[in-house]
């Protein structure tokens, strides 16, 4: 277990940040951000992969985005952090057809449900492992307790 593991049931440090100058039709909020106190966590690209580095999912969008957030939640605990300390991601999936996008897209919706971060979902011509479909890519920000002397 990470270091930071400790003191997870803390408030969130990213604001989201909405604007009614903007369509509304948007399941994310168009910007975020975090306190100058913040400590960034940059995530690598989650991938589908299951433990033994088989691609989970194989064929299915969906089912591939799903691994994706239970890869990426497993990552952002182990760096003392939990999805509402998310502040923007980034969803790649391996299409040309918008249907696709949005069978990725709403199972990463659906994980974040109210803490809806900024987010571009994009479709791209190949991902890095045989039969990869999704990815996806996160920055969070945390406010460590101060420590105890």
């Amino acid at each position: 277990m990470s270091p930071h593991s400790k003191g997870q049931n803390r408030p969130s440090a990213v604001t989201l940040i909405r604007s009614s100058a903007l369509s509304d039709s948007a399941e994310y909020a168009y910007a975020a951000t975090a306190p100058a106190d913040a400590r960034l966590i940059f995530l690598a690209g989650s991938c589908p992969l299951n433990l033994d580095g088989t691609t989970a999912g194989v064929g299915d969008y969906a089912a591939q985005a799903a691994k994706c957030v239970e890869n990426m939640t497993i990552a952002l605990r182990e760096a003392g952090a939990e999805i509402t300390d998310v502040i923007s991601t980034r969803v790649l999936v391996a299409s040309t057809r918008q249907a696709d996008l949005v069978a990725a897209w709403e199972v990463v919706r659906e994980a974040f449900g109210e803490h809806d971060v900024p987010s571009t979902l994009l479709g791209v011509t190949v991902l890095g492992y045989d039969d990869q479909l999704v990815e996806i890519e996160a920055v969070a920000a945390v406010v460590d307790p101060a420590p105890l002397d």
